[in-house]
């Protein structure tokens, strides 16, 4: 049984594997991304959470450094009563600073899943 959430709190959902891609996160990387989640989850923002270009108002993404590598969570705010957390992946892009083509693709594609979700879930999402 999942304990009662507070009053103000929003229910996190996981789109495809970003959990699972988290998951396989250095630990420190994984609170400190799980840290900004909860944050979103209340209605705050993280320092570290900047806008995620592309997609609009909304989507966040959240960074850690560790040893030399650079790991993102992609999440949105968008829809009213929930978080969605869209993506998480160490960033490898051949293009240097540039986020890679394939990322950018997935997150686009599972922002339309999560309002297809949120409008399951909760009706249609008022953006």
């Amino acid at each position: 049984m999942r304990p009662k959430a507070a009053a103000n709190e929003k229910p996190l959902f996981w789109v495809g594997s970003s959990r699972n891609d988290l998951l396989l996160f250095p630990e420190s990387v994984k609170d400190g991304i799980g840290t900004a989640l909860s944050l979103a989850q209340f209605g705050g923002k993280h320092p570290r959470a900047k806008n995620w270009k592309g997609e609009g108002p909304g989507v966040f993404e959240v960074f850690q450094d560790y040893r030399g590598d650079t790991y993102r969570a992609i999440y949105t705010v968008r829809f009213a009563g929930a978080v969605y957390v869209l993506h998480a992946f160490q960033k490898k892009s051949p293009s240097g600073i540039r986020t890679a083509r394939k990322d950018i693709d997935l997150v686009g594609r599972r922002l339309s899943t999560a309002r297809a979700d949120y409008e399951v879930r909760f009706g249609k999402a008022n953006e």
